[in-house]
């Protein structure tokens, strides 16, 4: 038992090792990664006024389906889900699980928003439809380097664990060795 807790603290030493090395070149740096974000909920809070100005209520009497209140509420809420997913990403960029909430966020936002916006241009104005749907294309740029960055970051992490899982290993041999000769 001694023998493996002695391996598990030299496994997680490596682990914290790699953990303080340098980001890999495909890796960008934090403050790149904090940047971008920075854009991005940029452009989130852009959306928010417009889609305050949104009254798919008032859509109803003109023959829309009432679908579309539950759509623009549920819309709502995914975008203050996305800012604070994307706040706590950008206080931890290197955590992977916050650069997936935060792209999926993103995803099902743009998805919402898709449909929503064609509520907008038929039932309210065009104009807002459009403006709406710009915004959604300013993203697109902050969206795909998201994307970019969650696979560098995932492979980064794949072969950080990799390594460890290796030196685990090598030191788990070495202490079998250790504990075979003692016991001859």
């Amino acid at each position: 038992m001694k023998y493996f807790f002695v391996a598990a603290m030299l496994a997680a030493g490596a682990v914290s090792m790699f953990g303080q090395s340098p980001p890999s070149q495909g890796v960008p740096e934090d403050w790149d990664v904090r940047t971008m974000l920075r854009n991005l909920q940029t452009q989130a809070q852009h959306l928010k006024p417009i889609l305050d100005q949104v009254h798919p209520e008032n859509w109803v009497a003109q023959g829309a389906p009432k679908e579309y209140i539950t759509q623009a509420q549920n819309t709502q809420a995914e975008l203050r889900y996305l800012q604070q997913n994307s706040d706590a990403f950008l206080k931890q960029p290197e955590r992977l699980p916050l650069a997936l909430d935060t792209y999926f966020r993103m995803q099902s936002l743009d998805t919402m928003l898709g449909s929503l916006i064609q509520g907008i241009r038929k039932y309210q104005n065009p104009a807002v439809g459009d403006l709406v749907q710009g915004i959604l294309n300013e993203n697109t740029g902050n969206r795909d380097r998201l994307r970019e960055y969650i696979r560098q970051l995932a492979t980064e992490k794949e072969q950080e664990f990799q390594i460890a899982d290796r030196e685990a290993q090598r030191c788990r041999g070495v202490l079998n060795q250790s504990t075979s000769r003692k016991t001859k």
